[in-house]
């Protein structure tokens, strides 16, 4: 088991020789650090200036990492990616909206995907959204900074509630789990109060509501265990995604800036520790929670097979669950379906302008992993030559 990774036969069965030609291209792309961030702002510059570049992108960057502009777009892709034992988790990936009509917008999606795609159906087992997508960045940021509130940012903030409130209803009343994504730290705190008052109201027979741990922050371990003590007085259990992290730079920065400690672990290796950690923490006290291993890392992903072997329990439990990006570490979703685990996808969908953002991150982050793209990189490599003997 412990190469099961370097299967590509598995890892790219649903990649035809063009397509793993176009991947193999576009991470060669990103690997280039320099043309990442200069064709970051050609894109930004050529959508603002609503030049005619949303069928180049589409046709290349966006097709690799989105299933489409709409939940409908997104079927044939959910459809061929079940057929591997693959699932899918339709993420409306529009993001930097900060009108009250879009925020209702985002929890209408949400709502209908939970509905109409979810309800009933294996192939979709999650709903999720993000923070942003439901409420204003510095309202956020002003509760987590205990900052007082205005009557009118007190409403705002009560619609806020209400979203987050008719999403987990809606996740509760249908049996779907709902994801809830983390954010900068100085707007999350506002965010985790919230999503645990979630935890509280529908997480009382099993993990219907789930936050996210970012564990390059080093205070995380510590805060679940806090999390699991209330959790346990008042009868509630915990659902928790586990990533390392999406804003390292930029949460540097900003403490550097204010003179408040660095809230990122000091290096990769004591990151790994940390969520290495926090797994080993959620595997002894699974009777009170449930997990989402949202991992690029084939070392995180092997503990949490180890973890499961040791413990003797079914590897379809519904409380365990890997995750990977659509069109990113096919080598660990494909492979650990073919094993029998839960796996799923996240499928961003939206339209092409309100997903670019998205797009870019992703685009960025895959620069400043070391070794990511080289080891995607590599297994295309691989994969074509397998092909060609």
């Amino acid at each position: 088991m412990s190469k099961i990774f370097d299967n590509t036969q598995t890892a790219f069965a649903l990649k035809s020789d063009s397509d793993l030609e176009k991947a193999y291209f576009l991470f060669r792309m990103i690997k280039n650090e320099p043309l990442v961030r200069i064709g970051s702002a050609v894109t930004k510059f050529a959508l603002n200036s609503h030049l005619p570049v949303e069928g180049l992108i589409r046709s290349t960057v966006f097709d690799h990492f989105c299933g489409g502009i709409s939940e409908r777009d997104c079927i044939p892709t959910i459809e061929k990616l079940y057929a591997k034992n693959v699932h899918s988790i339709l993420d409306y990936s529009a993001e930097g909206k900060e009108e009250e009509t879009q925020f209702d917008k985002a929890k209408d999606i949400t709502i209908g995907i939970i509905e109409d795609y979810a309800k009933g159906k294996n192939a979709v087992p999650f709903a999720v959204f993000k923070p942003s997508g439901f409420g204003r960045y510095d309202l956020y940021k002003k509760i987590s900074e205990k900052k007082e509130l205005s009557p009118d940012e007190d409403k705002e903030w009560a619609r806020v509630v209400e979203r987050y409130d008719a999403v987990s209803k809606a996740s509760y009343d249908n049996d779907v789990p709902l994801l809830i994504d983390a954010e900068e730290l100085w707007m999350q705190t506002a965010a985790d109060d919230l999503i645990e008052d979630m935890m509280e109201k529908y997480n009382k027979e099993k993990a219907v509501i789930f936050g996210t741990l970012q564990l390059y922050r080093w205070d995380r371990l510590d805060y679940l265990k806090a999390l699991h003590k209330r959790a346990k007085e008042k009868g509630f259990k915990i659902g928790m995604k586990l990533v390392r992290g999406a804003y390292m730079e930029k949460e540097r920065e900003r403490a550097q800036e204010f003179g408040y400690e660095d809230p990122i672990c000091k290096d990769k290796a004591a990151t790994d520790k940390n969520y290495n950690d926090v797994m080993r923490y959620i595997f002894k006290n699974l009777d009170d929670m449930a997990i989402f291993n949202g991992t690029h890392n084939e070392e995180s992903s092997y503990l949490m097979m180890d973890l499961i072997k040791e413990a003797g329990i079914d590897k379809e439990d519904s409380r365990l669950w890997f995750g990977q990006l659509y069109g990113m570490s096919d080598h660990i979703s494909f492979n650990l379906a073919r094993e029998g685990f839960n796996v799923a996808k996240y499928l961003p969908f939206g339209p092409v302008r309100d997903v670019m953002p998205y797009l870019i991150r992703r685009a960025e982050e895959n620069t400043s992993v070391a070794g990511q793209t080289t080891r995607e990189l590599d297994l295309i490599a691989t994969e074509k030559k397998r092909r060609k003997l």
